[in-house]
């Protein structure tokens, strides 16, 4: 099931979108290394959903957005991206620095969202250690501590097996500077979000590698008893990419999880 390709202005940024599917809508919102395209796990969730995955504003081929200074205001925009599509309601899905913007978005109109996939999220402190300074390595370095095993990795050649072109380079330094802009001071948290986030309802599926390297699965404890209906489900030999490094059962995971809403 191939996706299609839209523009969509919200107000005056135009954003990057693919669509496909069919059935209730889910929104994915990517992490910090930008939208990685129709992936495996996507087409199958596509069986029973329509899927929206835009690439962030500052990311990719979507406009810059250079008033923007945090995850708030990304969630902010995402929540006014719903009004432009006229989507009422949604499931909604988030992977890292997307699933903080997810997270924030539900403390900020929950009843916009009627499930809530959490996907390795940044937003919270760690109780204990730290979160990966990811500005601080080369795409090389961070790559290994990304994924846990390239060698059980279905899409590996695919995303990371060939040499980037220089357009390529040139879209992953633009995403690594908007990335910064947003998550930079306080580093990848923030310290309200533990408060909020009691006030959301919405069923939760928190999905986390066990073997995460840059974002420590503790985090994923901390989401699940500060949501009050959330459930945490954490991958052994998986590291901070589920839905790539494991993406069969990462599927089952989200179908199994929406298909009861």
């Amino acid at each position: 099931m191939q996706p299609r390709e839209e523009t969509i202005a919200v107000g005056s940024t135009r954003v990057h979108v693919l669509i496909g599917g069919r059935g209730d809508p889910l929104l994915v919102l990517h992490g910090a290394g930008g939208n990685r395209g129709w992936r495996r796990w996507m087409a199958a969730v596509a069986e029973h959903h329509t899927v929206y995955a835009p690439t962030h504003p500052g990311f990719g081929r979507s406009d810059a957005a250079d008033w923007m200074e945090s995850i708030d205001d990304l969630a902010r925009f995402y929540l006014w991206f719903l009004d432009v599509m006229g989507l009422p309601k949604v499931h909604l899905l988030g992977h890292s620095i997307g699933g903080w913007t997810a997270a924030e978005m539900a403390t900020m109109r929950p009843e916009a969202l009627d499930r809530l996939v959490l996907v390795a999220p940044t937003g919270l402190k760690p109780d204990r250690g730290e979160i990966l300074d990811i500005f601080y390595h080369s795409p090389a370095e961070l790559l290994q501590y990304t994924v846990h095993d390239p060698a059980s990795v279905p899409e590996w050649a695919e995303l990371f097996g060939r040499t980037a072109t220089p357009e390529e380079l040139e879209i992953a330094l633009r995403n690594r500077e908007m990335a910064a802009r947003l998550t930079w001071k306080p580093y990848m948290f923030n310290p309200r979000l533990p408060h909020f986030l009691p006030r959301v309802k919405t069923p939760a599926l928190i999905v986390w590698g066990r073997e995460d390297r840059i974002v420590p699965v503790i985090c994923g404890e901390q989401y699940q008893r500060l949501l009050p209906n959330a459930t945490l489900r954490v991958l052994d030999r998986c590291g901070h990419l589920p839905p790539i490094e494991q993406p069969d059962a990462f599927t089952r995971l989200v179908r199994d999880f929406l298909g009861r809403a």
